[in-house]
């Protein structure tokens, strides 16, 4: 019994040593770290209360790969610190870094906007630590709790349009690049 149950540590440790990603807590967590974030700003200390338990912390080290583009999406990251960068690869063309996304900002939109797959790929460039949430329990929180919900889609929708608005000229500058060079370029 002693030898089967050091044999499943022994290879879990090896799977997570592959992917060089581990959860650091295994036990949820408390709000608290969530404060840093601007997605929470303005939620009262009971919404906050719902939330914190949903996500866990985790580590991952440069070249880890959070998810593949096509890959069903699962999880929402915020990133506490390190860098991510998100590749794009469209069907008629070479992969491409669309952003590189820095402590504060929000990985794997999909997997709380509905979608079955996500459209991107994500891979921390160097040492990242995130705290990470089912699509799924996001989703049920929002049914169970509909003012905490509404109210974590509304910031949620916010924070995007930011990001979405501020990435528009790099990718700009990809489409001019790529139109007038036929190269592959990474947005500045």
């Amino acid at each position: 019994m002693f030898v089967s149950g050091l044999r499943i540590f022994a290879t879990w440790r090896l799977i997570l040593e592959r992917i060089h990603c581990y959860d650091l807590k295994v036990v949820k967590m408390s709000r608290d770290p969530l404060k840093q974030f601007p997605l929470f700003d303005g939620f009262s200390e009971d919404q906050m209360a719902l939330l914190g338990p949903l996500f866990v912390s985790s580590e991952c080290h440069a070249g880890t790969v959070l998810f593949e583009q096509g890959d069903p999406a699962a999880f929402f990251y915020l990133m506490v610190s390190g860098e991510v960068a998100i590749h794009y690869k469209p069907d008629d063309g070479e992969d491409i870094i669309i952003t590189r996304i820095k402590a504060g900002g929000m990985i794997g939109w999909s997997a709380v906007i509905g979608r079955r797959s996500y459209t991107s790929a994500a891979i921390c460039t160097e040492y990242t630590e995130l705290l990470r949430v089912r699509g799924a329990d996001l989703q049920k929180l929002c049914v169970e709790h509909p003012e905490t919900g509404n109210q974590f889609v509304d910031r949620m929708a916010d924070v995007v349009a930011q990001r979405l608005e501020s990435s528009h000229p790099q990718v700009l500058q990809l489409l001019e690049n790529g139109l007038r060079n036929g190269t592959h370029l990474e947005a500045k």
